[in-house]
């Protein structure tokens, strides 16, 4: 059975109680999201070896770091060392989107290396075989298709990405308004030239309960793909987007039903001040199903600093009450992601879930706040290292200064505001 379906038995599960001793909160929260949909636990049952993952409302919000291989660079090795920088940068799950190479051993390598959930996106690999066998990718079948995420399941993937919601209704809500950019999403671009190419209808869309009953083989969890989610400002919120997400609120609500977890992917690119109406929206459309954001990212102009960008949406985005956010790297829109690109986006991104937890409210979210607040007034140089976001980084950064006998760093000295703040006190004892 499928968590869900426990649930709804009135079990609560050794998986619940595992997410929830993780959370600090109660197993009875927890069973209560997973029942009215709020809450997905993310594990497949053919995995054992990790722990199971938590996400949704009134949970810690959650990173997710993507890797993979691409048809110009195929390095699994490289691959490897990323699912280990994700896992030391504090990431929560890693997606494989890996489109080059022998893409299933790849995958199969990259979820024995973690102990992280981990997610894909079938198309990939389906329409890689296409060109791998010298066929267009407009030959795939649906069987095609459905084998690749029968694969996935068996192979033991925990969340996947299917672009349900683009249909032939939806792609002509974004042909009628016109786009700027157009679709952006690899797998939505897929779909909707696969349609326009075959005459037919989306697989995924039109044969929805075969979806289900391969996620409910292996408890997948289903992340409703926006795949014609705003590359730009100026596709933010348009028809296209909003008929997308009208959909997939009505198939997440069809997946429950039949016992499968759903989450719901969103954009991508919107105006700062359009970032929490479009959470709210939603929330809404979607009867409060988890939201898994790519940043968002509020502006088009910072190449090379798109890992801020997001930072910043995603903060706004996870404190209007978005669950996970998927990190955007500094060489997002320019090259395949390095070692150090990973690692910046996974810091920058845990920077904007937990700026969002403390907004939220959540139990203990601004404990370490405090506590660097405490160990500053102490000049406890050791303290800050450890409670940082990135030790490592503080560390290399930190320079104390010898003209306040190192009760300070360089850029003060001995005119350090803390430090005269002590003398003054001391003077007045």
């Amino acid at each position: 059975m499928t968590q869900l379906e426990f649930v709804r038995k009135g079990i609560v599960t050794e998986e619940i109680r595992a997410c929830a001793d993780k959370e600090g909160v109660s197993p009875e929260s927890i069973r209560d999201g997973v029942e009215d949909g709020s809450i997905v636990v993310v594990r497949n049952t053919v995995r054992k070896t990790i722990s199971p993952l938590a996400i949704g409302k009134g949970l810690r919000t959650k990173v997710n770091a993507n890797i993979g291989t691409s048809r110009d660079h195929a390095d699994l090795a490289q691959e490897l060392e990323k699912v280990r920088i994700s896992v030391s940068a504090g990431a929560d799950t890693i997606m494989d989107l890996s489109t080059g190479g022998d893409i299933r051993a790849i995958r199969r390598a990259i979820i024995e290396a973690s102990p992280l959930a981990v997610g894909t996106v079938p198309i990939y690999q389906a329409a890689a075989k296409m060109l791998n066998e010298g066929r267009a990718i407009s030959e795939m079948t649906a069987d095609d298709l459905f084998q690749s995420i029968e694969e996935n399941g068996e192979d033991g993937v925990d969340f996947i990405t299917v672009h349900c919601g683009v249909t032939r209704k939806s792609v002509a809500a974004i042909e009628e308004q016109g786009r700027l950019l157009g679709i952006v999403s690899r797998g939505g671009s897929i779909t909707a030239n696969w349609m326009a190419c075959n005459d037919k209808e989306n697989p995924l869309y039109e044969h929805f309960d075969r979806l289900l009953e391969i996620a409910g083989r292996y408890d997948m969890v289903l992340s409703l793909g926006d795949g014609l989610r705003p590359g730009c400002l100026a596709d933010a919120t348009d028809r296209g987007q909003v008929q997308e997400l009208i959909l997939l609120g009505e198939l997440a609500r069809r997946a429950r039903e039949k016992g499968i977890q759903v989450m719901i992917e969103g954009p991508g690119h919107v105006p700062f001040g359009d970032i929490e109406a479009n959470i709210r929206l939603q929330k809404s459309l979607c009867e409060g199903a988890p939201f898994y954001v790519l940043g968002p990212l509020p502006t088009d102009i910072a190449p090379g600093y798109d890992h801020i960008t997001s930072a910043i949406g995603g903060a706004l985005a996870g404190a209007a009450g978005a669950d996970f956010l998927c990190y955007v790297t500094p060489s997002e829109h320019l090259r395949l992601p390095t070692l150090d690109d990973v690692r910046e986006g996974i810091i920058a991104t845990r920077l904007a879930a937990h700026i969002a937890d403390i907004a939220k409210g959540l139990p203990g979210a601004a404990e370490k706040d405090r506590q660097m607040a405490k160990y500053r007034k102490e000049f406890n140089w050791q303290g800050q290292v450890d409670v940082s976001l990135d030790p490592e980084k503080t560390r290399a950064y930190l320079e104390t200064s010898k003209s306040a006998d190192e009760e300070g760093c360089t850029m003060c000295g001995e005119f350090c505001a803390i430090k005269l703040g002590k003398r003054k006190a001391g003077m007045q004892s």
